[in-house]
């Protein structure tokens, strides 16, 4: 009789500036952390999804971003980024996807947070509060995937 331990669960954190050279840092980073784990099966959506609330991040909050990646034991992957701007956008303004992102306009430059609705399992945010001297602290925003994301969009 052979006894299978479930997986271990993992995390790692990385702080980025604001700088526009930080998504691709967060895209290298999602991309060596899941080779090294043997989570290529979700490769693509992490990456591409990371990617977009990192660039929302840069956009939209003038400080630094973190990016917080989990593997669960159960073999789901949680991801997760703060940044200091307080507003939380939909989809992540109604955890697990109560709040609908209208379709990108033609030509736009925006919709990725509707990548977001379309490919991750769940997703969710919060607002974390007031910070030192009356600030607000922020914002996570965090969407998890399982071993069934495909970008089948992206594939054809």
């Amino acid at each position: 009789m052979v006894t299978v331990a479930p997986p271990r669960s993992w995390a790692y954190a990385l702080r980025l500036p604001h700088d526009p050279r930080a998504v691709r840092v967060a895209r290298m980073t999602v991309r060596a952390a899941l080779d090294g784990h043997g989570r290529r099966d979700v490769l693509d959506v992490v990456e591409l999804l990371t990617s977009e609330l990192i660039t929302n991040a840069y956009l939209h909050a003038k400080g630094p971003a973190s990016l917080r990646l989990t593997g669960l034991s159960d073999g789901r992957l949680r991801v997760g980024v703060w940044d200091s701007h307080p507003h939380i956008p939909a989809p992540f303004s109604g955890a697990g996807g109560n709040d609908s992102v209208p379709p990108a306009r033609p030509g736009a430059e925006s919709g990725g947070l509707r990548l977001v609705q379309e490919y991750a399992d769940s997703w969710g945010g919060w607002a974390l509060g007031d910070g030192a001297l009356g600030r607000g602290a922020g914002k996570l925003l965090w969407f998890e995937v399982g071993g069934r994301a495909t970008l089948p969009l992206l594939l054809k």
